[in-house]
């Protein structure tokens, strides 16, 4: 038995009409599929909100807009009363921005407005999410901004965390900013694919989408790269790889003990002096 399974395994000629039809056949499956295989992995959403800026008693404006390809988003605008920086929050992949009002909270004591809003599929935002998605997302962000609340160019930052940084870098390519900030980013999907031992095996077939680290080296604005040493689930070689690839000025800041989610809690008063310096003087 053992002899005849050698043989059909080893020894058999190889029908290559068949092998070659079987090619095909996966090939054109994973062109067809594989935008809903990645996006099936790399989002995360939720609709309903865990709390509400008044339940902070935070000063805020409820914002709809709508996208190039006619989808209405949802977010929350924080002013405040004198004419400061804007930081244009993205956040990750998962959750909404009801998720992320305690860091807004920090961020508005550092005297800085905010504008955060949900991608689509997010939150109240319709539609439902893909890279090219997100990206016409980003940028309706940023035009709301200058369109509807005046806000100047020179006085928006972007800053992107985790997922949200693909997005912050891609915006960051097609609209004039004061700087960017990136937090907790990965260089690319296909490098995200060879960190991770289930999927290390397929990396070599995975597209690198999300390329932050192709597109960072042509933003020639300042740039602060801030990372957790501890980062279990984008490696904090990812950060050092985007800092290296970037272009002067730029500004990496390690966050020692910190993880993925927790670099301001870890980084605390000084996580939130790093920024506030670079956002106003565009240094740290």
């Amino acid at each position: 038995m053992f002899d005849s399974l050698i043989h059909r395994l080893f020894l058999t000629p190889i029908k290559w009409p068949y092998l070659i039809c079987l090619i095909l056949v996966l090939g054109t499956s994973c062109y067809i599929f594989y935008p809903r295989i990645e996006n099936f992995f790399v989002f995360y959403p939720e609709s309903s909100f865990d709390h509400s800026p008044k339940d902070l008693h935070l000063v805020y404006k409820d914002v709809y807009f709508r996208t190039g390809d006619g989808k209405t988003l949802h977010g929350w605008f924080f002013p405040l009363k004198e004419e400061l920086p804007v930081i244009l929050f993205f956040h990750g992949n998962a959750g909404n921005i009801s998720h992320r009002l305690d860091n807004i909270m920090l961020l508005l004591k550092q005297k800085l407005q905010v504008f955060i809003f949900d991608y689509r599929g997010f939150g109240k935002s319709v539609g439902r999410p893909s890279e090219r998605g997100v990206y016409l997302d980003g940028i309706a962000a940023y035009d709301y901004l200058v369109q509807k609340e005046n806000i100047p160019q020179s006085q928006i930052i972007l800053f992107g965390r985790s997922l949200g940084a693909a997005i912050a870098t891609e915006v960051a390519l097609n609209r004039n900013i004061r700087s960017l900030i990136l937090e907790s980013a990965f260089t690319s999907t296909k490098e995200m694919a060879r960190s991770m031992f289930f999927f290390r095996l397929f990396s070599y077939v995975v597209p690198a989408n999300y390329n932050n680290l192709e597109k960072i080296s042509h933003i020639r604005v300042p740039k602060l790269i801030i990372h957790g040493d501890e980062d279990r689930l984008v490696p904090f070689s990812m950060g050092q790889k985007l800092f290296n690839a970037s272009k002067e000025p730029k500004y990496f800041f390690k966050i020692k003990g910190a993880g993925h989610n927790d670099t301001y809690l870890v980084g605390m008063e000084r996580y939130f002096q790093t920024i506030t310096k670079f956002t106003k003087d565009s240094k740290i």
